[in-house]
């Protein structure tokens, strides 16, 4: 699928976080407790959504989507972070390097669609409330979803496959914590100028875009919000889309933080600090963000608790 690197070399090594040994046994207990909070977290969302019948609308499936998406994510990075951190063995074949660089870009492409097909959604579920189940069909959830993760994989392609014909002669050390794209441009020699504009369009054509069309979803939301004249009614109204807006918040924010900028002024240190936030910290946040902003989602949640509850009493 990829192209053979021209520098001859078999493997990197990642650099991590640090070599004080005294410092790994912590940073792995504390990326572990991410990871599996990340894992239980959305799982037990998918399978809420999945069993519980009054969750069975185009919001939740396209939450489970996002559910199984966050998974996949930390998923990518985060066991091979926890393996160095515990053992130590840093290196890392050129090939896994790129599989794992082209997945996780292809998880973040696919991040930005869901996210603007569910504004989507919640702008007809509040704008257009009428015409609300004919245009968010069960058929038309389905084929937006798989557009959204068929899009994100293709789009991921061109810069992946750019990336793994680079000549990587300055040093075979990557300066984070898994393969990103940023990191990797620091050791060719090779001329990047063609990787660094298909960055740029794709970060036009697919980013801003979805950035501009979650913020004209919103700006309608807003609007039809603030001329309801109940206050039950617009508290309701916010609370459907309060998760999703806080949500999308944090990831642009710090997308931005690392990727919108030139490589030359791209601090690999700091970058890695920030990766950290959204790589692992964010798709452990996003179920408690969910739950906790969604009242639907809590009465599912406290059924399920109270059956158990049940179960264990008898």
């Amino acid at each position: 699928m990829f192209n053979e690197n021209k520098s001859g070399a078999t493997e990197f090594v990642i650099w991590g976080f640090s070599d004080n040994l005294t410092l790994q046994p912590i940073l792995f207990l504390i990326f572990l407790l991410i990871y599996v909070l990340t894992v239980c977290g959305n799982i037990v969302i998918i399978s809420m959504i999945i069993s519980d019948v009054h969750l069975q609308k185009p919001m939740y499936f396209f939450l489970c989507n996002m559910s199984f998406l966050d998974f996949s994510y930390s998923t990518v990075t985060a066991p091979y972070m926890l393996y160095v951190l515990i053992t130590g063995h840093k290196n890392l074949s050129i090939k896994r390097c790129m599989t794992q660089l082209y997945f996780f870009n292809s998880f973040a492409s696919v991040e930005y669609l869901l996210l603007t097909t569910m504004a989507f959604d919640r702008y007809m579920a509040i704008c257009k409330p009428f015409q609300y189940m004919q245009v968010m069909s069960r058929k038309a959830c389905f084929w937006l979803s798989v557009m959204a993760w068929t899009s994100g994989f293709t789009a991921a392609l061109p810069v992946t496959i750019l990336t793994s014909a680079l000549t990587f002669c300055a040093s075979n050390v990557i300066n984070h914590f898994f393969c990103d794209v940023t990191p990797l441009l620091k050791l060719s020699c090779d001329d990047i100028t063609a990787i660094e504009m298909t960055m740029f369009t794709e970060g036009v054509v697919l980013l801003f875009s979805c950035f501009l069309l979650t913020v004209l979803s919103y700006v309608y939301i807003i609007s039809a919000i603030l001329k309801i004249q109940s206050t039950e009614g617009r508290h309701k109204a916010f609370s459907t889309c309060g998760s999703h807006l806080t949500v999308v918040t944090l990831f642009y924010i710090l997308v931005v933080c690392v990727y919108m900028k030139p490589t030359s002024s791209y601090s690999l240190d700091v970058g890695k600090i920030v990766s950290v936030l959204y790589v692992n910290v964010i798709p452990m946040l996003n179920p408690f963000i969910y739950s906790l902003r969604n009242k639907d989602v809590k009465d599912a949640l406290m059924k399920v608790y109270k059956v158990h509850l049940h179960k264990n009493m008898l």
